[in-house]
């Protein structure tokens, strides 16, 4: 008999739904992030010619990251201070290390809800004192102010938010963003910001990083959602030094660093930023003006809150609202839309919402629009008790 006995736990939802329904010739209308560049595309916009791929040695980095790719990072998101800034495979790793390094059993960390499953696992996991802060908090740009006082008290160590949020869209304006800042600064807690997809925008402008001026702030970033590259698997944290010091440890004894190659990708991608991030934004915003007007169309059978950021949305569908329907319905409604209509959707079950899905719009226009019509024809159907 084999001694194999892994520890048994469960995978999250979101991922263990891509393992087992993303697949080819698929509408794929969930994804929170734009679509792929090709790799001649990058070598084209961010004008890598072959002799600079040539000419990497394939030798190892550096825990931190390479200084070619720190320096990008810092010069945009960390005020020019590359010493602040951690390269990580994905934003994913970025999370890992630094929530891994920051806290600690019993510390009282306020953490939005709905979050991305990684940013609410690592508190929980570290026998955190996890308080959340609820959706409906958040509206018109802005933290209840009743709620930022109740739940950000002295003795908080940690709070952990996502704007623009995935996947409802909702996000923070500048008069939001300071509140916050303030009232974190106020009574010491750590502000650990997840800016996946900080810049697109669309009810206002782009929020400034706030770690860029240092202080007591994590923000993370990725090549994933923006930027197109989230094959790339390349993330970084804008952190005090000694946090990034501290999650030295544990890298050393896992992932180690970075590959060059990949690493000159990314400080190529980076300097051409605005030029990768701006024809993928336009796109999105394209789609969200359909998106928009098919909700509209469609108001009977769903409703929602137009996204105020990034490129994703929770929608809710009535008919699983109005029946109070436990979590498994919105997954069955999931898979049968899929069957029929080979149109991919994310159950709200890994988010938290028992009766929606994550409606991502940044893909390509001609297969969302494929998508969207696969759901319209789905709901009529259902409507029509078919």
């Amino acid at each position: 008999m084999s001694s194999l006995r892994p520890r048994r736990e469960d995978p999250p939802v979101l991922e263990e739904w891509y393992r087992r329904h993303l697949g080819p010739d698929i509408h794929d209308i969930s994804s929170s992030g734009v679509h792929p560049y090709t790799f001649a595309e990058i070598r084209d916009l961010c004008r890598i010619p072959v002799a600079d791929l040539d000419e990497i040695v394939m030798d190892d980095s550096v825990s931190q990251g390479g200084a070619g790719i720190r320096r990008a990072v810092a010069d945009r998101y960390a005020g020019g201070d590359a010493d602040r800034v951690l390269i990580t495979h994905g934003s994913s790793e970025a999370i890992a290390l630094t929530l891994s390094a920051l806290l600690h059993p019993g510390d009282r960390v306020v953490v939005q809800e709905g979050i991305y499953h990684s940013l609410g696992h690592y508190p929980r996991a570290a026998g955190c004192d996890v308080v959340e802060l609820p959706a409906r908090a958040v509206r018109d740009g802005e933290i209840d102010p009743e709620v930022l006082d109740e739940l950000i008290t002295p003795g908080t160590a940690a709070v952990i938010v996502n704007f623009p949020h995935n996947p409802s869209g909702v996000t923070l304006s500048r008069p939001g963003l300071k509140a916050l800042t303030e009232r974190t600064a106020a009574t010491g807690a750590v502000l650990v910001w997840d800016a996946a997809t900080a810049e697109i925008a669309h009810r206002w402008e782009v929020l400034p990083d706030p770690g860029a001026e240092g202080g007591d702030t994590v923000s993370y970033g990725t090549f994933s959602k923006t930027f197109g590259l989230p094959g790339l698997r390349v993330g970084w944290a804008v952190a005090p030094k000694e946090l990034i010091t501290a999650t030295f440890p544990l890298r050393d004894r896992t992932t180690l660093f970075l590959s060059p190659l990949v690493e000159l990708v990314a400080e190529r991608a980076m300097r051409h930023a605005d030029e990768l991030i701006g024809r993928r934004a336009a796109e999105a915003r394209r789609n969200l003006a359909h998106l928009t007007e098919w909700m509209a169309e469609h108001e009977e059978m769903v409703r929602w809150t137009p996204p105020e950021g990034g490129v994703c949305a929770l929608p809710v569908f009535r008919e699983l609202e109005e029946a109070a329907a436990g979590p498994e319905a919105v997954e069955r409604f999931c898979l049968e839309l899929l069957a029929r209509h080979r149109t991919l959707l994310v159950p709200g079950t890994a988010f938290g919402a028992p009766h929606g899905a994550r409606l991502g719009f940044g893909g390509p226009e001609e297969g969302f629009r494929a998508g969207l019509e696969g759901l319209s024809e789905f709901l009529l159907a259902r409507k029509a008790g078919q």
